[in-house]
């Protein structure tokens, strides 16, 4: 799958710049950016080119919300392997998740069972999901906090497969998952490997494909940003039975109405949120 980068060079007023860099992640979305990365001077964001709407982006910038700030953008093809290696040299430290979940740079780090009750090893090679985001680890606290023992797991843009992989150590019957990204394909199926992961299935696609899918699933997670969710959400109720769980983050706290109201038109309450900064994580149950 091959990107576009775009380096928004952001000028604010001085104590601006975070949240402007925040809103201006939230509002790229529309334009198909889903990865962002902090500069000196702004953000950097990525876009698969076929998703990337350059219409989209300049209205996002057009019609900013704060006041005094201006942003300039310069849009690039992202070099394929150049990208893929910086993924791959980024290491980042052990991180200790709530469900006594320790996640840990594969590469260049190793926990044994000794060290902590559930040790995820992740190598990851451009894809989404180290743990390091709030959003990752809301999800993983979320589903430690449930009993997921011989349930059947559904992993929506699964990224690294941290989260599927999570889910097989706590004791999952069976996991799925799927991306639209290959990279992010791979390197799933790489890290259950790398973890002894047996029993999840890594699908290419986007939600078209659980058209293929039978059955229903006990738990679905999705940490994907607001309007994939918001597109995406009737295809998970489909695969839901009454009483399944759906657990959602990618989003900020002030989406949670918008996301909310598309839940209850599928039959979805809230049963539990949670919130890090101004990132969300909501769990919602099928009536």
């Amino acid at each position: 799958m091959k990107y576009i980068v775009a380096d928004f060079c952001i000028e604010s007023p001085d104590g601006m710049m975070q949240t402007a860099r925040d809103l201006l992640a939230d509002a790229l979305a529309e334009a198909g950016f889903e990865t962002f990365e902090d500069t000196d001077d702004g953000i950097k964001g990525y876009a698969q080119q076929d998703a990337f709407d350059r219409e989209a982006m300049d209205e996002a910038i057009e019609c900013f919300m704060l006041p005094d700030v201006t942003i300039t953008a310069t849009v690039a093809d992202a070099e394929y392997r150049n990208w893929n290696e910086q993924w791959e040299n980024q290491g980042f430290e052990r991180i200790c998740v709530e469900g006594g979940i320790t996640v840990y740079d594969a590469r260049h780090d190793h926990v044994d069972a000794s060290e902590a009750p559930i040790a995820i090893g992740i190598e990851a090679r451009q894809a989404f999901g180290t743990g390091t985001h709030e959003t990752t680890r809301m999800m993983l606290a979320t589903i430690a906090a449930m009993d997921i023992r011989g349930l059947r797991i559904l992993d929506c843009g699964c990224g690294t497969g941290i989260l599927g992989i999570a889910a097989s150590k706590l004791g999952a019957g069976e996991v799925v998952a799927y991306d639209i990204d290959e990279w992010s394909t791979e390197n799933a199926m790489h890290n259950a490997e790398i973890n002894g992961v047996g029993n999840m299935q890594v699908m290419l696609g986007d939600a078209s494909v659980l058209q293929t899918v039978e059955g229903h699933f006990d738990v679905v997670m999705a940490n994907i940003n607001r309007n994939i969710l918001l597109a995406d959400m009737p295809a998970f109720a489909r695969l839901m039975a009454s009483g399944s769980k759906l657990a959602l983050s990618g989003f900020y706290a002030s989406d949670i109405p918008l996301l909310a109201d598309a839940a209850a038109a599928l039959s979805l309450d809230i049963i539990a949120q949670r919130q890090q900064e101004e990132w969300a994580c909501l769990l919602m149950e099928k009536k």
